[in-house]
């Protein structure tokens, strides 16, 4: 039985190796808000027990264990989300924190009936895939919305950061997942895009709208 501060440390690593790899301790630092000491000390004791590996320039990987762990408890964390969204009506700018303490404290038994009222569903609320029981991620082919054109229609798949005022503003506009827009200007020399969403139009900033991943619709 691993700690909830372990945990917590092996789905932190997990993500950050989607983004780049090997992880480094500061990013590692950064993303959990803890001093450098204590990352180069909970490193130490993941090491002893398996979960993860050094990188010959000190980078941080983790093992098949590590893996297999961190991939758990991204697929609890997101199970928990979509049952706070879906069956609470909980908004999903809020879901996070506690989907976090659910994770740790769930027993098998809840967590598989979990899994049978909600069906197994394919993504959380922003969008991001629950991989299945064997640890497979469905694979998402997308790009950033700032990769778009004027003229071109997509539609929207996920929220790449899950910052609860973004998450809140989004919800606003009715730029949530599965929610299909169109492009329609592009402002110069890194501007704003406005984007149209059923009849309603709003112009969103580039570093808002590179956190929106979408597939291009071909019209």
């Amino acid at each position: 039985m691993t700690s909830a501060k372990v945990e917590e440390y092996l789905e932190a690593i997990h993500k950050l190796e989607q983004i780049d790899r090997p992880v480094r301790a500061h990013r590692l630092a950064e993303c959990l808000k803890v001093s450098p000491p204590s990352v180069a000390e909970m490193l130490k004791k993941l090491c002893r027990e398996g979960f993860v590996e050094r990188t010959a320039d000190m980078g941080i990987l983790l093992t098949e264990k590590g893996e297999k762990a961190a991939i758990g408890l991204v697929r609890q964390h997101r199970l928990w989300e979509r049952f706070l969204t879906d069956v609470l009506g909980i908004s999903w700018d809020k879901v996070h924190d506690d989907a976090c303490r659910l994770e740790h404290v769930a027993s098998p038994e809840v967590q598989e009936g979990l899994e049978k009222l909600l069906a197994n569903p394919d993504t959380c609320p922003h969008g991001h895939p629950i991989p299945s029981k064997d640890g497979v991620y469905a694979q998402q082919n997308t790009v950033p919305l700032t990769n778009l054109g004027a003229g071109q229609r997509a539609l929207i798949v996920r929220i790449s950061e899950e910052e609860p005022e973004m998450l809140h503003y989004l919800a606003t506009l009715g730029l949530i997942p599965k929610i299909r827009i169109k492009i329609e200007e592009v402002a110069p020399f890194r501007g704003p895009l406005l984007v149209k969403v059923g009849k309603a139009k709003y112009a969103l900033g580039r570093e808002v709208a590179s956190k929106i991943q979408v597939s291009e619709i071909v019209n």
